[in-house]
């Protein structure tokens, strides 16, 4: 009999945008499948009264506190406010700098929000992320050479926020519908630079995910074949000999996230080099 689920308060602190922390924190919950956490999330916290206005929510909803700050003086606030409320409270940088200082023999800068600067590696990403906006579901096939990875696939394989989220890690890709008896552009058999990988999944989860779509469709939308298990199935046979025959990798995104699946795609790119 399955345990039934149980809530929690988890405080999430932050000098900067919460990013770090979020990750941390839904990783580490994500553990506990029998417990959820509510998140409470304080972003740009850099100052004792913005702090002290923090603690008054805590206080109202006690929990688990986490935060990233690199003014010791508001880290060291934090720890003893959370001591004083008996509330379990973790730095999530600090062991982390710790090894970087032991390793290196020298302090941390400590630096507010620095790995948000205004620098050449965040200028890629917005450059990575405008031009996959523009080369999304086959947009501007011409210039597809330009592209670091294209994806292909049937549609609801996840191509395009796999290519998001690739964009944000300042890698420019592209992506491109396979459809049944549509040959694939010209460019794309052309194009050296670009690695191109195929997306496929089960026809089950295409179908229910292309189901999923319909629901939110109008009435007159004919679904019929678009999810239907065996038009999904010759839909599959014709993307791989596509792919086969082009020598292009695939990956199945059935049981993957769009996280796993972009760490796939980085890894096949780094051996195609």
């Amino acid at each position: 009999m399955n345990k039934p689920q149980s809530f929690f308060h988890l405080h999430l602190i932050s000098d900067a945008t919460g990013e770090t922390l979020l990750a941390a924190g839904r990783a580490a919950s994500a553990q506990y499948k029998d417990a959820r956490a509510i998140e409470h999330i304080y972003p740009l916290i850099r100052t004792e009264k913005q702090l002290m206005k923090v603690f008054d929510d805590i206080d109202q909803e006690p929990g688990i506190i986490l935060y990233t700050v690199v003014d010791q003086k508001l880290a060291q606030l934090i720890d003893e406010r959370s001591t004083a409320m008996g509330l379990p409270c973790v730095s999530v940088l600090e062991p982390v700098l710790a090894v970087f200082q032991s390793y290196l023999g020298t302090p941390a800068g400590r630096r507010v929000g620095a790995q948000h600067v205004l620098d050449a590696e965040y200028f890629r990403r917005i450059d990575a992320l405008n031009f996959t906006m523009e080369h999304d579901d086959g947009q501007l096939p011409a210039d597809m050479n330009d592209a670091d990875i294209i994806l292909i696939g049937i549609s609801r394989t996840s191509k395009t926020p796999t290519s998001i989220y690739l964009a944000n890690r300042g890698i420019k890709t592209a992506n491109i519908p396979i459809v049944l008896g549509v040959p694939m552009p010209e460019s794309l058999a052309t194009a050296r630079k670009p690695l191109i990988v195929g997306l496929i999944a089960s026809a089950e989860r295409i179908s229910h995910v292309r189901q999923n779509r319909v629901l939110g469709t109008s009435s007159d939308y004919h679904s019929q074949g678009y999810v239907d298990r065996a038009n999904i199935a010759e839909e599959l046979a014709y993307a791989r000999q596509i792919c086969a025959r082009h020598g292009w990798p695939m990956i199945d995104v059935s049981r993957r996230s769009i996280e796993e699946t972009a760490a796939a795609i980085v890894a096949l790119r780094g051996k195609a080099r």
